[in-house]
């Protein structure tokens, strides 16, 4: 559940490391009903079209509140390990439901989170995301798939793609024959935590069986956030109860 020696090292070498069974199949089973049900992915959904103009949707915030989300984000088995990676206190960035729809979930094409978060002025590439799967994730409905090792490479350029943020696809084609290819296949309850500089991309999901995941994001509180777009000092993520989504159970 927390992080050992050895794969905090595994992260700083290949960018990823994954942690099996990190949340219990009664916590998954009640944030599939906050997906399907509850107010804050509902009024947040957003649309893009790949490069095929198949949909992609999320749901996004940028806010801590009072609700199972918060929960999730603020849980000491994210944080603390979040905490553990970027070697100093964390601060959320945001949280967002990725919902790759059962036949319909389009892809999302090569990026870095970082080629765009460094547009909203991020000094440094000292961000952390934690990938949370709430369905079975595999390569028949469009798991994670990244290149291992690739944040060595540094920040590339982005340009659109549909309505996407995408890595140069020349660039892409030169490097993805030099770097391994992972299928990031997941269970439930269980999170990939990975650097904002590694190359990551999914297909679409032709398969029967929906692919939502819950992916939140962290900054490093040392991280100073530039421009325009900085819209509050950081702070220390706060850390709930380690029991904190029980409450939301209906």
């Amino acid at each position: 559940m927390y992080l050992d020696h050895l794969k905090t090292a595994s992260f700083h070498q290949d960018g990823y490391v994954l942690l099996e069974n990190v949340f219990t199949p009664q916590e998954v089973s009640i944030l599939l009903k906050a997906v399907e049900g509850g107010s804050r992915v509902a009024e947040t959904t957003r649309e893009t079209t790949d490069a095929a103009g198949r949909p992609a949707k999320l749901a996004i915030w940028h806010e801590l509140g009072e609700d199972i989300w918060t929960a999730v984000s603020t849980c000491p088995r994210i944080v603390n390990n979040i905490r553990i990676l970027l070697g100093e206190e964390a601060a959320f960035f945001h949280g967002k439901v990725m919902l790759k729809e059962a036949k319909e979930g389009g892809a999302w094409e090569w990026h870095q989170d970082y080629g765009y978060w460094y547009n909203s002025g991020f000094m440094y590439p000292h961000l952390v995301s934690a990938f949370i799967a709430l369905d079975e994730c595999n390569i028949e409905n469009g798991c994670l798939q990244v290149l291992k090792g690739s944040h060595h490479l540094g920040r590339l350029d982005h340009i659109k793609i549909g309505t996407q943020t995408c890595t140069d696809p020349p660039r892409i084609a030169q490097v993805e024959d030099k770097l391994e290819r992972v299928q990031c296949e997941m269970s439930p309850g269980s999170v990939l935590f990975f650097h904002c500089n590694l190359l990551h991309t999914s297909a679409p999901n032709t398969s029967d069986k929906h692919r939502r995941s819950f992916i939140i994001c962290y900054n490093a509180l040392n991280n100073p956030q530039l421009s325009d777009n900085k819209s509050a000092d950081l702070v220390p993520c706060p850390v709930s109860a380690d029991d904190a989504i029980l409450q939301y159970e209906q």
